[in-house]
């Protein structure tokens, strides 16, 4: 263990030329630098917030939604069925056509009452409207809580108006209460996320979220052990700035307040686009990458962080196309589209995916025997059940 310890926190990777560990374990009376204890309690702290969220979801955000009369929906329940349980646990959730028709036929029932009963058993497992608004509501406080705190601190921080006194006399910067108090937090939150995430609504994208968390938290302990806690500090800040807002659109959402939802979405998408395509490349990687090689220079871990941060402008890109393609969705339908990564499935959808299915087969037929091929559609590639797309949020 000793020799795995002394292999991972080797000093020639962490730390810039000619500082060790012992330069900075013993600094003047007053003074403290980060060390890696201190991440430890942020571990504790998660498990607090967890269970402030729990208070303030019974009794905050639900009586929110009470007022707002965002009832509970009650969900028809699958009839009990060992085979289509089985199927619905170790095999598949949503079964295709060939699926349907092999059950149908196992079980002397009509492809539609076996798809019928998947719809519900699906929707067994999702949550109400009113669970999400209570989540959501959860996030927007902490978010807005956040990002009011670290606009206030960093307002007062000489490196948010000269981000080159993010790299005068590195290491050796004082850790003060406050930068403190916003890292471990900004830590503890995302913890609690990843404790949570296991309870939480299952979206679709349980799997990409997960491995967010889990960066996230590796960035921010990195920069942490690092010292590089004041430009880790502005980075915090801009990726705050804007999650606020998506919270705030999804509450006016599940609340059918469209108009409001509609405003804060379009605010979102402008505020996400400059913070993430023209503040942090312009301004955070312009001091990572070059101010801070003038000023200390290059070493291993300087060039692991700049890679991730680098990483993360990419997924800033991915993210403002998507966030692009919603808005354009939403001109063209006049409406921001729901989040549907866990919405309850109406049989009305299913059954007109199904008879759209059954259409298009027949379309096709009349296609191939129709002396004219292209009106033998009879429209159908037209019709609104194949032009309408759900995106996630």
């Amino acid at each position: 263990m000793a020799a795995l310890s002394a292999w991972f926190w080797n000093e020639r990777f962490w730390l810039p030329h000619n500082v060790t560990w012992a330069d900075l374990a013993d600094p003047a009376p007053g003074v403290e630098y980060p060390k890696a204890g201190h991440l430890f309690s942020a571990l504790p702290l998660a498990l607090g917030i967890f269970a402030v969220r729990i208070l303030f979801e019974r009794f905050i955000a639900g009586p929110c939604a009470s007022f707002l009369q965002i009832q509970t929906e009650l969900s028809r329940r699958a009839q009990p069925n060992a085979v289509l349980e089985k199927v619905f646990t170790s095999i598949t959730k949503s079964p295709d056509s060939r699926h349907l028709e092999g059950l149908s036929k196992q079980l002397d029932w009509d492809v539609r009452k076996v798809q019928r009963w998947f719809r519900h058993r699906r929707n067994q497992d999702k949550p109400s409207t009113r669970t999400k608004f209570c989540e959501s509501m959860w996030r927007f406080t902490f978010y807005l809580y956040i990002f009011t705190y670290g606009i206030h601190f960093l307002w007062q921080s000489p490196w948010m108006w000269d981000t080159r006194q993010c790299w005068y006399n590195y290491p050796y910067q004082v850790l003060t209460s406050g930068l403190y108090y916003y890292y471990v937090t900004e830590l503890s939150f995302y913890w609690s996320l990843m404790f949570s995430q296991f309870t939480d609504i299952k979206r679709k994208d349980f799997l990409i979220m997960f491995i967010h968390h889990l960066a996230t938290i590796s960035l921010i302990s990195f920069s942490y052990v690092n010292n590089m806690l004041r430009v880790g500090s502005l980075v915090m800040c801009v990726h705050d700035s804007s999650d606020f807002l998506l919270e705030a659109a999804k509450l006016a959402n599940y609340a059918k307040y469209q108009r409001l939802c509609d405003f804060l979405f379009v605010v979102f998408g402008i505020l996400f686009f400059w913070t993430r395509l023209i503040i942090y490349p312009f301004w955070i990687l312009n001091t990572t990458l070059f101010e801070s090689w003038d000023i200390i220079g290059p070493y291993p871990s300087w060039w692991l962080f700049n890679i991730l941060l680098l990483v993360l402008q990419v997924l800033h890109i991915i993210w403002s196309y998507l966030i692009a393609r919603i808005a354009f969705k939403a001109i063209m339908r006049g409406k921001v589209s729901k989040d549907d990564r866990s919405d309850i499935e109406s049989s009305s959808e299913e059954e007109t995916e199904t008879t759209s299915k059954e259409r298009l087969k027949t379309a096709a037929r009349r296609h191939l025997a129709s002396p004219r091929g292209e009106n033998g559609t009879n429209g159908h590639f037209g019709s609104k059940s194949w032009s309408q797309n759900h995106s996630d949020w």
